[in-house]
């Protein structure tokens, strides 16, 4: 058969319509052959060179007598065609075809395209937390195949905290169901992660100029306690004496900072000593709001005051931070054994139900408890610990009073605070602008403990109360979503 088509060709190319065969350009040759068979390969293997006309050879379709330049070119590249079927059929065993260029556009959109984010767990997995779990509870499910990964007595709660490992090919779904059923007394639910409230660290827009950066040196600069009539540091100590000791749960806090470096601050670690530790960026940031030193570059609200900072987070491989439900627990029961009437927590996370039980237990300790807003977006639903009720909700404002774009609203806000653009230490050194509800936060449990130390009897209620009764009325008449009760107002609170 092969034979025979070669024959046909031979015929063929004693006509003028042979050109086809010479010049490599097929038009009606697959037509004869089987459907592997095809010069298209060899053509984009031509045209794939970009072009070049640099290429030498003799002959071709058009006479070299007064033939142009152009003309001739164009004939050298159709010579490096085969010249019949057979030289086609034996180069083919040995042609590589040429990989397609991409545009460079195609490479850039590739070069550019953003690397995919995988969504960190909402908990951690094959683990469960209860509190209440007696010891006949416990034998009957390790016979089941549950495991403790850990335990630890709760003098807040009065009962013992326990983290379960579940069985293999069991669901948390269907162990948490079996654990609550066999101990219905109990508070069972996942572990759930925490994480620090900052999302961005760069000041938004206002209407005010930035303040100079190189013109914080100890001075107010962009604290922006002006904003809510906070008094300087001296003066607050004139009239207001003995401050309460403040609990900080956040991440691990940089006590060689300037600004930390002479504070009276307690730094204990309470997360898994086997996990890496977590950033310093954020609790630094917001210890030093609180007890910054005043000749620092970051001078803080109260320097005079006390802090017991509980670092419950751990670094995680996407180079971020976060807390278990377990730990947390922990650090609100720790900080009540030490009777420290207020605690700042800016972090959020899923409603928990063992979580929610400690902050019930804290308030019925008189202990005041703030929490930042969220930075979820306005839309979003509300994130704990700040939408339990009892607890203080803050969110952000700028300089000028917006609220920040993208701080958690809902009828569980309490406060507004300056949290946009805020002058606050750095993690190793210096200082710098931080945005977000986290820094929000500390000013309200600032606040609380200038009441304190006036009427160190107060609870968690009656401070409440005082504040938003204080507070600058913003947005809509009376509470609402944006703002809570309106814009902290600090100005003289221990005489009020």
């Amino acid at each position: 058969m092969l034979n025979c088509l070669y024959g046909h060709m031979v015929r063929l190319s004693r006509s003028a319509s042979l050109a086809f065969v010479l010049t490599g350009v097929v038009t009606a040759a697959p037509a004869l052959l089987s459907p592997d068979f095809s010069f298209v390969g060899i053509a984009h293997a031509d045209d794939d060179d970009d072009g070049g006309d640099s290429s030498s050879g003799g002959g071709g379709n058009s006479s070299d007598n007064g033939g142009s330049n152009h003309s001739r070119k164009q004939d050298n590249k159709r010579l490096r065609g085969p010249k019949n079927l057979m030289d086609y059929l034996e180069k083919r065993r040995h042609v590589q075809v040429a990989p397609v260029r991409k545009s460079r556009a195609v490479q850039k959109r590739k070069q550019t395209t953003k690397p995919v984010i995988v969504a960190e767990p909402a908990y951690e997995p094959s683990r469960l937390v209860a509190l209440g779990l007696d010891a006949a509870a416990i034998e009957q499910l390790q016979a089941r195949g549950f495991s403790v990964a850990d335990r630890s007595p709760s003098s807040l709660t009065g009962k013992e905290l326990v983290r379960l490992q579940i069985p293999p090919r069991m669901t948390l779904e269907t162990a948490r169901r079996e654990v609550s059923e066999l101990a219905p007394a109990a508070e069972v639910d996942f572990n759930h992660y925490y994480r620090p409230e900052q999302e961005t660290v760069t000041p938004e827009p206002t209407n005010t100029p930035p303040a100079n950066k190189s013109a914080c040196n100890g001075t107010d600069c962009t604290l922006m306690r002006h904003l809510i009539g906070w008094e300087q540091p001296q003066e607050i100590g004139n009239v207001c004496a003995g401050f309460p000791r403040i609990g900080l749960i956040d991440t691990a806090v940089n006590p060689e900072h300037e600004a930390l470096k002479d504070a009276k601050i307690d730094i204990i670690r309470l997360s898994d000593g086997q996990l890496p530790q977590s950033g310093t960026q954020h609790g630094t940031a917001v210890a030093a709001l609180l007890v910054g030193a005043e000749n620092s570059r970051a001078p803080g609200l109260l320097p005079q005051a006390e802090l017991v900072a509980v670092d419950v987070f751990h670094g995680t491989q996407n180079d971020t931070s976060r807390a278990t439900t377990y730990d947390l627990v922990r650090a609100i029961d720790l900080l009540a054994e030490k009777q420290i009437p207020l605690i700042n927590m800016s972090l959020t996370g899923p409603d928990n139900r063992l979580l929610k039980k400690a902050i019930e237990a804290a308030m019925q300790r008189h202990i005041v408890l703030v929490a930042a807003a969220g930075n979820e977006g306005p839309h979003a639903k509300p994130v704990y610990p700040a939408a339990y009720a009892g607890v203080i909700a803050v969110t952000a404002v700028d300089r000028d009073g917006n609220p920040y774009r993208r701080a958690v609203r809902g009828e569980h806000i309490d406060l507004a605070a300056p949290g946009v653009g805020v002058w606050t230490a750095a993690s190793v050194s210096g200082a710098r602008q931080k945005t977000g509800t986290s820094f929000a936060a500390p000013f309200v449990t600032a606040a609380a403990a200038k009441l304190k130390a006036q009427q160190p009897e107060m609870d968690h209620q009656q401070i409440t109360q005082e504040l938003t009764k204080q507070a600058k009325d913003m947005g809509k008449p009376g509470h609402d979503p944006v703002y809570g009760w309106g814009l902290l107002n600090a100005q003289a609170l221990c005489s009020s």
